[in-house]
């Protein structure tokens, strides 16, 4: 059996991924988060149920270092953003006490978390929006208004707005690391990409986002286009991807899928990427073990909606508090 540690429990990419290494009978997961109360925690045993610092904390580090070595863990899977830089950075060690981390290269997540190193290193192999630093002299002028006034780094869609005029561009200026970006008027896709450790890229699976409700798609349809699949293959080679990732599109006013950002993770809605046809975290598990993963995976057009689930279990199953 191969003992897997996902983090990131309570959110809804890290019960994609708990859901889908359950279905194997070669895996046996463990699963961590920082909340008791962590819906994932309660998909797996009790005895394979682990609390862990926030990923921001100075611990948490070391903690899932302790965690892993305690447990053979033989691969970490992590699902939460501010995390995958600071375990990126210990993968070596990691790997020399026997822990595979199943996640991108520090190289890879340093230029998809900053959005302007991200439109850089994108800049010539697809269509990337104008996107300039707040308060730089390129950032001046040349705008067609609307544009879009987002934060350098960070997930989601916090801190995006739209500004309408020059008059009210030259009002921000009180933030720092603020990006200016032309403002796409099409319809937007999100792209799951999974490549292999060569950087081949397996799988690009579009879909339409249908309903969004917190930030988490609760409706979509996965698509067949192979333009989208073409323009996220490009983003995938660009930022030297070679696990999972979710690359945002967006047609420009000519019809081109153009950049957004890259979430260098497993989406939220991995669900209805798997049930289409494609079990990017089995594949990526495959892979980071070194079996082989095949050269392509075609995926099926599906349509999903989502709704709560509840799981029951005795009080003293709870976790008790830090």
């Amino acid at each position: 059996m191969t003992r897997v540690l996902v983090t990131g429990a309570g959110g809804p990419a890290g019960v994609a991924v708990i859901r889908s290494l359950l279905r194997r009978g070669d895996v046996e997961v463990l699963a961590a988060d920082m909340d008791r109360w962590a819906s994932g925690l309660y998909l797996v045993p009790a005895d394979a149920r682990r609390l862990v610092p926030a990923g921001r904390a100075d611990e948490f580090v070391d903690t899932v270092r302790r965690t892993c070595a305690d447990d053979r863990v033989d691969v970490l899977i992590p699902t939460v953003d501010v995390e995958l830089p600071r375990l990126a950075a210990v993968r070596d060690e990691l790997a020399a006490a026997g822990t595979s981390l199943a996640a991108p290269s520090l190289r890879t997540l340093d230029t998809c978390l900053d959005k302007l190193a991200l439109a850089h290193a994108c800049t010539g192999a697809l269509r990337v929006p104008r996107t300039e630093l707040l308060g730089t002299p390129q950032a001046l002028s040349g705008w067609q208004f609307p544009v879009i006034v987002k934060p350098r780094r960070g997930a989601g869609s916090r801190g995006v707005r739209t500004v309408a005029s020059e008059r009210e561009l030259d009002a921000v200026h009180d933030e720092d690391d603020l990006l200016v970006q032309e403002l796409l008027p099409g319809q937007e896709y999100s792209v799951d990409v999974f490549a292999d450790s060569t950087g081949h890229v397996v799988a690009a699976v579009p879909r339409a986002r249908l309903r969004v409700d917190s930030g988490v798609a609760v409706a979509g349809v996965t698509l067949h286009d192979d333009e989208l699949v073409a323009t996220a293959t490009a983003v995938a080679r660009a930022v030297g991807l070679t696990s999972v990732a979710n690359v945002q599109l967006k047609r420009d006013a000519d019809g081109v899928p153009a950049l957004l950002e890259v979430n260098p993770r497993f989406p939220g809605a991995m669900p209805l990427t798997i049930a289409a046809g494609v079990d990017m975290p089995s594949l990526l598990l495959d892979d980071v073990l070194g079996r082989p993963v095949p050269r392509h995976v075609e995926h099926a057009e599906l349509a999903n909606v989502r709704y709560l689930e509840d799981v029951f279990l005795p009080v003293d199953e709870v976790l008790p508090a830090p």
